[in-house]
């Protein structure tokens, strides 16, 4: 039977973490989907990469309080690769597909990128919070779903410029995936030194990157990467990317 796991970030806990007391998101989950009673046994995660065994001491229509049993070890444990994802922005269902795999391939970090071609504009700084809302949403019911213990972070909304004009860390490699002008992942990684602690994957929307942005981002040290001979569709190239930098860096055996 696999875990019944709930969120509730540290927080939440009480102060001599002996017990936690669900949000009213997390308590209708408990109490209207799940159908629990007290004196069963849940799981918490605390977004941070801890998690914890607990039983069901007090349920009510507002609040769920559960007594904290032991911290144990995650279901599965984060990746040794630090891996942030950078991805226009895209239409609705295709976006939240990103996300949600990002989260299930153990991305770090999620930053939406605003470029030339990208198919989604941002409105207000409400319809950024609104969006940035429901992604976080759409991050956390995977979390649950793969049993990481740690959040993906997601930015809010940034300008490609501000982006690849940012200063490179120590170990980190920066790759913009493109349909043109770059090379295989094989040759680009082959000059490596040292294996990345890392990595920053940036990907195009569906009407692909200018001309501009690619010299932009290559003049500043990105190295552009193509994959194979067939145009993919943006979410399916952000899904690769991650997938192949887990395998080569990451915990995908």
């Amino acid at each position: 039977m696999s875990r019944r796991r709930f969120y509730a970030p540290p927080e939440a806990l009480s102060r001599d973490k002996k017990s936690v007391t669900l949000s009213a998101a997390e308590t209708r989950h408990a109490r209207d989907v799940l159908r629990l009673q007290h004196g069963e046994e849940v799981y918490v995660f605390d977004g941070e990469g801890q998690e914890y065994r607990c039983v069901i001491a007090q349920l009510s229509r507002e609040t769920v309080r559960l007594d904290m049993l032991e911290q144990i070890e995650p279901a599965h444990p984060e990746s040794r690769l630090d891996l942030t994802l950078c991805v226009a922005l895209l239409k609705g269902e295709k976006f939240d597909l990103v996300i949600q795999k990002a989260t299930e391939l153990g991305a770090t970090r999620l930053i939406p990128v605003l470029t030339n071609r990208a198919d989604v504009r941002i409105r207000s700084d409400d319809d950024a919070k609104r969006k940035l809302m429901r992604w976080q949403r759409i991050a956390l019911e995977a979390t649950k779903q793969c049993g990481r213990a740690r959040l993906m972070k997601i930015d809010a909304p940034v300008a490609l410029g501000e982006l690849i004009e940012r200063t490179e860390q120590e170990d980190e490699l920066r790759l913009m995936f493109a349909e043109r002008e770059g090379s295989s992942l094989s040759e680009v990684l082959q000059d490596l030194e040292l294996v990345p602690a890392k990595a920053i994957a940036l990907i195009g929307p569906e009407g692909g990157w200018t001309d501009g942005e690619i010299d932009e981002a290559s003049e500043t040290g990105w190295r552009i990467v193509t994959l194979g001979g067939r145009i993919l569709r943006a979410e399916t190239a952000a899904i690769v990317a991650a997938t192949l930098l887990q395998h080569r860096f990451g915990d995908l055996v």
